[in-house]
């Protein structure tokens, strides 16, 4: 691994990982999604001395042409450009099979036609549905609840039948949920924060009984750099979870500890999903990652998540950081 693009570089886990390559000594190609401010992202807010080490593509991944240029000369590619957001994906599907299943697609076509070494396909833990079983495995059935899912789904599909079809060294990476500074209001623990970090003291959630399998952002980066440099994983899917569940009650309650503050839950309609597509139980066997690729979480367990909190809440509270959220709208 050398030169490595990464689709979705100005997003939440696509700007830690870009970072983590650069320290690490790889060329790396951030591509971003184009806008006519020139905007990079989380990327812009990178150190300078690394931010003056990315080449940075703009760039739309349901683009065939663009997406091929930006694989050109790169020797790995680490795709994870995609729309996630669930409550969006109920009232705009369309974008959603645009985005993550015809942009996967763009990807793959690209890489196989360029003789790319390696491809690592991001999944969700959300295509598992609500757990039939504990801790789910690899092998757990896939449950499209909501578009978001289906399209993840899909995208997964794709990337498995080019490996199948075509011996493309795909390997697909299914992070459990990721939590950590710079990621969207639109999840559960930045909502939560960034509430408390305005002067909150009641707190608008939606449902309080599902449960998480939570992930810290340094933990996902560096399952996707071991998938992405071990030849074991390719043809194969592997989670990368902290093998701990907890409900979203608990992780509100911890989060007000950490940050020293007393709460009251409020109910807010808008913010719950519909019975039949609400994801009731995830929670992460990581047992393959450990095994076939030496992957584990460093923030695993209860006590790793609450330091994991601890150096979100932290982040979140620097008022640099906590202007670029709209804590008093809910995000979808």
């Amino acid at each position: 691994m050398k030169n490595v693009l990464v689709t979705g570089a100005d997003g939440f886990i696509g700007s830690h990982l870009t970072e983590e390559l650069v320290r690490q000594g790889y060329n790396v190609r951030a591509f971003v999604y184009y806008n006519s401010f020139n905007s990079w992202g989380w990327l812009e807010h990178s150190p300078e001395n690394i931010k003056s080490q990315i080449d940075v593509f703009s760039g739309d991944i349901r683009d065939p042409y663009g997406v091929k240029e930006a694989i050109k000369d790169c020797d790995t590619v680490l795709h994870l450009a995609a729309l996630i957001a669930i409550p969006y994906s109920y009232h705009s599907p369309d974008t959603y099979v645009d985005t993550n299943i015809k942009g996967t697609l763009n990807v793959l076509q690209a890489c196989r036609e360029l003789n790319v070494e390696k491809v690592v396909h991001t999944s969700t833990s959300e295509v598992y549905g609500s757990a039939k079983f504990v801790p789910i495995t690899e092998e757990h059935p896939l449950q499209g609840q909501s578009p978001y899912s289906a399209t993840k789904i899909g995208a997964d599909q794709l990337a498995i039948s080019f490996y199948n079809s075509f011996n493309a060294p795909v390997s697909i990476i299914r992070p459990f949920n990721t939590y950590g500074p710079r990621q969207s209001a639109r999840a559960v623990i930045p909502t939560i924060i960034t509430q408390l970090a305005n002067g909150k003291k009641q707190i608008k959630l939606g449902s309080l009984h599902p449960t998480r399998d939570f992930n810290y952002v340094k933990d996902t980066v560096n399952g996707f750099i071991k998938v992405a440099t071990s030849q074991r994983a390719i043809g194969e899917v592997i989670n990368i979870g902290s093998n701990f569940e907890i409900s979203i009650a608990e992780t509100a309650e911890l989060i007000a500890e950490a940050m020293d503050v007393e709460i009251e839950i409020v109910s807010d309609e808008q913010r719950f999903r519909p019975d039949k597509s609400e994801v009731d139980r995830l929670w992460a066997s990581n047992e393959k990652a450990k095994k076939l690729i030496g992957w584990e979480p460093s923030y695993g367990g209860r006590e790793g998540f609450i330091r994991g909190i601890k150096e979100t809440a932290s982040w979140f509270s620097i008022q640099e950081n906590l202007k670029n959220y709209k804590a008093d709208r809910y995000n979808i």
